[in-house]
């Protein structure tokens, strides 16, 4: 049964995207078997992916969309009560970008946002060709669901490019969302119109940039996020020789100047970057070779970062790197957030492939 499409927008609807910490129905994911991405088939980026879902699945429901050939090892590797596998074709595994950003209603509803997903750039930068299948997920969700579902054909975004705190305020970047593979035919103003319709929001504050060598052109949810309404959390370096250093103070300037939708001034936490992170020789060597798609060399340093994480009903689920900065991660999360569980789950292997733990996932709230 297809989701039934609804003409207007979310704003006229009266329907708002929430703010992550707000009750959730669901977690979604896709499994990673993309072999020109993940390293070795997919086999270690199977098990980071497991390790995030299991995480997940103790505190609340877990939906994978996984390929026809993957079904029954995906299935046979994610048993568990609060889990559940679903025969979704894909191109690649990042739910959060193609899969739809759900909105609600004062009534309790639930619709989606069926965002037009170009693999971050189309044949400007983007990823990798084709990426028909990973354009058809957010209607598949949808489907399954039987929500309705709002298609902006023809307006290219990913959910990693957005934060909201749910009071009408988003957090973005100038570097992704105006970038000229998106949406070259509309200038910011016309962007926003969209940002404003869809997510209804009042309040939309740019970012100059994202974190450096973001292969998604400095995704939000990579660099800067929403603690609660007037909080945010912002990925940082003292560090004047690394290239952040310029992108976190110009972020902290924007911050620290703007007001969000209800007139505060924004409390700003630093969350330390870990060391550099480069894939080795070895971890390059395993990935398959094909025309178009990213490069996976040693000598490209990697996007790592805390604020890649995600805020489930009860929990923070986190990323680790092996590094001396993880512990004091961990304890600015648990700062941030006393009354949830923080749960630490190791990220490299995601990274490996371009993201990390919000990227693989998307909230479907209650």
């Amino acid at each position: 049964m297809s989701p039934s499409t609804t003409l207007s927008t979310p704003r006229t609807d009266g329907f708002r995207m929430p703010a992550e910490w707000e009750p959730q129905q669901q977690v979604w994911m896709i499994w990673p078997e993309r072999p020109d991405n993940w390293r070795l088939g997919g086999k270690p980026a199977q098990a980071a992916f497991c390790q995030v879902a299991l995480a997940i699945a103790k505190y609340q429901q877990v939906s994978v969309g996984v390929s026809a050939g993957q079904y029954d090892n995906a299935q046979a590797r994610l048993s568990h009560a609060n889990i559940r596998i679903l025969e979704i074709s894909n191109d690649d595994a990042w739910m959060r970008d193609t899969g739809p950003t759900f909105v609600i209603n004062d009534q309790g509803q639930t619709r989606g946002i069926d965002w037009t997903f170009n693999a971050w750039g189309g044949l400007q930068g983007g990823l990798y060709w084709p990426w028909l299948r990973d354009d058809q997920v957010a209607r598949k969700v949808l489907a399954i669901e039987h929500l309705p579902r709002y298609r902006t054909e023809g307006f290219v975004l990913e959910g990693g490019a957005i934060h909201v705190d749910g009071e009408g305020t988003l957090l973005t970047t100038k570097e992704c969302l105006l970038n000229s593979n998106r949406n070259p035919h509309l200038r910011q103003a016309e962007v926003e119109r969209y940002l404003r319709e869809y997510l209804n929001v009042s309040t939309i504050i740019w970012l100059p940039e994202g974190l450096y060598n973001d292969e998604t052109d400095g995704h939000i949810d990579n660099f800067c996020c929403f603690a609660r309404p007037g909080e945010v959390i912002l990925a940082w370096t003292d560090d004047v020789s690394d290239p952040n250093y310029q992108r976190c103070r110009a972020a902290l300037e924007v911050l620290t100047a703007a007001k969000d939708a209800q007139g505060r001034s924004f409390t700003v936490y630093k969350m330390p970057l870990p060391s550099p992170i480069y894939a080795t020789e070895q971890e390059c060597a395993g990935i398959d070779i094909v025309a178009g798609s990213q490069p996976r060399t040693p000598d490209i340093r990697l996007a790592g970062s805390y604020i890649n994480f995600l805020i489930i009903n009860c929990a923070i689920i986190a990323p680790s790197f092996d590094d001396p900065m993880d512990i004091v991660a961990k304890k600015i999360l648990r700062d941030i957030f006393p009354d949830r569980d923080i749960v630490m789950v190791p990220g490299r292997e995601i990274l490996l492939g371009g993201g990390n733990i919000h990227c693989i996932t998307q909230q479907q709230p209650k």
